[in-house]
Formats: C-alpha cells, structure tokens, sequence
C-alpha cells in the first residue's frame, strides 16, 4: 500500500478529523472513505482491523483509531 486510507461515517468528529488528516499529510497521501456512502468498503475496512471510525490505515497496514466517533456495528446499522 504507498498511501494512507482513512475511513470515516460522515459524524461531525469523522469530518473535523478528515480536514486534520488531509492537512497533515496532504490529500495526494490518503484515500478517504465516507463508510456511510460506500458500504461496500465495510468489509474491506473490518478486514484490514477497523473497529471503530474514525479510523487511519497507515501504508504499512497499521490502523490507528482516532477520536471515537462510532463502532462499525452502528456504520452497518
């Protein structure tokens, strides 16, 4: 993996933390994934040891969970 991938819900946490993530390590260094808005990457997220959002995956596949905004059994809803 070469960049970072950051998954969030949408919530007002998930998003103030988007805007510090993409200013920290610049918007061409992460993928960002709205799990409200992709579900389908639900299960890629689990895979790769998200539990809660929001959530970054670094490029060498640690996954470090920021400011609890919301377990990923309420994304699946």
């Amino acid at each position: 993996m070469s960049k970072s991938i950051f998954y969030h819900a949408g919530c007002p946490v998930c998003v103030s933390a988007e805007q510090d993530i993409i200013s920290l390590i610049g918007a061409d260094n992460v993928e960002v994934v709205h799990l409200g808005n992709d579900k389908n990457k639900i299960g890629e997220a689990e895979n790769a040891g998200v539990k809660s959002v929001p959530a970054l995956i670094t490029p060498n596949g640690n996954v470090l969970h920021l400011n609890f905004g919301a377990s990923m059994a309420d994304v699946k809803g």
